[in-house]
C-alpha cells in the first residue's frame, strides 16, 4: 500500500525530488511501476509522455487523484473528472476564470493588493497571505474578518496533508487535514446557501456574478432549461470551489516566493522590472489610479520573469491520469486495471485502477530541450511560441488540459510585482543558499518570522526612506 509514498514525500520535503525521480529513471528506465499513496502507479517522463498525457481522448485517459487528494479535496473536482462531467464542470469554471471575464475584475484585485499591502506588509517583517485574501475576496466574496480567520485556519489544515500517505489515524497528517476538510466544507456549503437565498431574493439581475459561487449558481443546464436546473450540483460546487481555493493559493504563493526571493538576489533583473513597471505608474493620474487590462499587457519583461520562475520551479510537482482501457506508450502495455497484491477472492474487487504519474521539472531542466537549463534566462519566453517546443512548458499543464486558473495567476502575479517594486524596497534576514521547499507550502511558512522558517522578508516603504 506505501510502496515508494515515504520515499518521494521525504525528498520533496528536503526539495530533491528531481534528484529522486531522476535516479528512479536511471534505475529502471522511461517507463517504471511503482506504488504510490496506496495505488499502483506507472511513472513516464519526457516531451512525448506530455503529449500523450495532455491530447489522448477521454476514452483513453481519464482524470484521477491519489486517494489522499480525493478524500481531501473531495470526489467531484474537476481532476477527478472525466468525459462529459469534466467538460461540463470545466466549462462552468471557465465561465468565470476566462479572460474576457477577469478583465473586469483587474481594479478590484489591484485593490485587494492595495489594502493587503497597506494592512499587512508595511513597515512590519511578518508577511501574510495575499493569496488568499485575494481568492476570499474576489472568488468568493468572502471579506475580512473573524470569518475569513476561522477559514484560513482550516484550509492550512486541509492542505497539509493532501500529499500524504492515506492512513486515516488521530495521529495522522491525513487523518488531520480529513477534519480540517470537513470543517472547510461546512463552511463553502453555508456560502453557497446565503448567496443562493441572497441571488432568489435580488430584483436586480445585474451583478449577480460578482463571484466564483454566485456565476456557478448562476450558470444553468442548457440541455434541462424547462426547468431552471443549475448546471453543477451542491457537492460539485463546494468541491470545485476547494480545488480553485487550493490551485490558486500554493501557484501564485510559490511563484511570488521565488520571484521575490530572485529579486532580491538579482539587482540587474530587478532594474528591468522596476523601470517597466516604473513607466505604467508613471502613466496614471494619481496614485490611486487603479490598474487596467491595458496595463497587465505592457508587463512583458515582468511575464517572462515570471515564465522563467515557473520553468525552474514548478509549483506543481507532478500529475496523475489513469487509464480508462489499456493503452500503449513507448513500447509498453499501461493496463487499466492492476492486481492487488492481497486476495481475499478472485472476484473483481481485487482489481483497482492503474495511475499515470509525469513530473513537470524533467522536461523544464532537459538540457536537450532548454540549454543551459540551471541558468536563469527570461529570454527563452521572448517568443514562446518558436524557442519552446510544444508540451515541454507544462507549468500549467498542456492543451486542452490546460489549467483554467492561468490567466487569474497571471493577473495576481503582475499586480502585486508591480506594487512590490514600485513602493517597496526589501531585504532578507538569515536567507539560506537554497530554498527549503518547492511544495506547495503556505507563503506565510515560506516568507514568514518565525525559528522554523526559511528566511524573514523586511520590507520598506520607498517613501520612508
Amino acid at each position: 500500500m506505501i510502496g515508494q509514498s515515504f520515499s518521494l514525500l521525504y525528498a520533496m520535503k528536503k526539495n530533491t525530488a528531481e534528484k529522486w525521480v531522476q535516479e528512479r529513471i536511471r534505475k529502471y528506465g522511461p517507463v517504471s511501476k511503482l506504488t504510490l499513496f496506496g495505488t499502483p502507479t506507472v511513472m513516464i517522463h519526457g516531451q512525448a509522455a506530455n503529449k500523450f498525457l495532455f491530447t489522448s481522448d477521454c476514452n483513453t485517459l481519464g482524470n484521477q487523484q491519489p486517494t489522499s487528494i480525493k478524500r481531501i479535496l473531495g470526489s467531484r473536482i474537476l481532476f477527478e473528472l472525466s468525459s462529459d462531467d469534466h467538460k461540463r464542470v470545466r466549462g462552468a469554471l471557465v465561465s468565470f476564470l476566462k479572460p474576457e471575464v477577469l478583465k473586469r475584475y483587474v481594479g478590484k484585485m489591484d485593490l485587494q493588493v492595495r489594502m493587503h499591502f497597506e494592512s499587512h506588509w508595511q513597515g512590519k517583517e511578518k508577511i501574510t497571505t495575499l493569496s488568499f485574501n485575494i481568492v476570499c475576496s474576489l472568488l468568493f466574496g468572502l471579506d475580512a474578518g473573524e470569518r475569513r480567520d476561522r477559514f484560513v485556519e482550516h484550509f492550512q489544515n486541509m492542505i497539509g496533508g493532501m500529499w500524504s500517505v492515506p492512513i486515516n489515524l488521530p495521529f495522522t497528517r491525513f487523518n488531520h487535514s480529513l477534519t480540517a476538510s470537513s470543517k472547510v466544507q461546512s463552511m463553502i456549503m453555508q456560502l453557497v446557501n446565503e448567496k443562493r437565498t441572497a441571488m432568489t431574493e435580488q430584483t436586480d439581475q445585474q451583478g449577480q456574478q460578482q463571484d466564483l459561487i454566485t456565476c456557478l449558481l448562476s450558470t444553468k443546464d442548457e440541455e434541462n432549461n424547462m426547468n431552471n436546473s443549475e448546471l453543477l450540483t451542491d457537492q460539485e460546487i463546494v468541491d470545485n470551489v476547494r480545488l480553485v481555493m487550493t490551485a490558486g493559493y500554493d501557484t501564485s504563493s510559490i511563484l511570488l516566493t521565488f520571484l521575490i526571493r530572485l529579486l532580491a538576489n538579482d539587482p540587474v533583473i530587478h532594474a528591468s522590472i522596476f523601470k517597466e513597471q516604473e513607466e505604467i505608474a508613471k502613466s496614471k493620474t494619481s496614485r490611486d489610479e487603479l490598474l487596467t487590462w491595458e496595463d497587465l499587457t505592457k508587463m512583458k519583461y515582468t511575464w517572462r520573469v515570471a515564465m522563467e520562475t515557473l520553468r525552474m520551479i514548478p509549483p506543481i510537482f507532478g500529475g496523475f491520469r489513469k487509464a480508462l482501457k489499456d493503452v500503449e506508450f513507448g513500447g509498453y502495455l499501461i493496463p487499466k486495471y492492476a492486481k492487488l497484491t492481497l486476495q481475499l477472492t478472485h472476484s473483481t474487487e481485487n482489481y483497482t485502477d492503474f495511475l499515470i504519474f509525469w513530473a513537470a521539472s524533467l522536461t523544464h531542466m532537459d538540457e536537450s530541450i532548454f540549454q543551459e537549463p540551471s541558468k536563469f534566462d527570461p529570454t527563452r519566453f521572448e517568443n514562446q511560441s518558436s524557442t519552446v517546443p510544444p508540451y515541454c512548458f507544462v507549468a500549467f499543464g498542456g492543451g486542452p488540459r490546460m489549467c483554467p486558473g492561468y490567466e487569474f495567476a497571471r493577473i495576481e502575479t503582475l499586480i502585486t510585482i508591480h506594487h512590490l517594486v514600485t513602493k517597496f524596497t526589501w531585504k532578507f534576514s538569515s536567507l539560506q543558499e537554497k530554498p527549503s521547499s518547492t511544495t506547495p507550502t503556505p507563503l506565510s511558512q515560506l516568507l514568514g518570522k518565525g525559528r522554523r522558517r526559511s528566511h524573514v522578508l523586511q520590507l520598506f516603504p520607498k517613501n520612508e526612506l
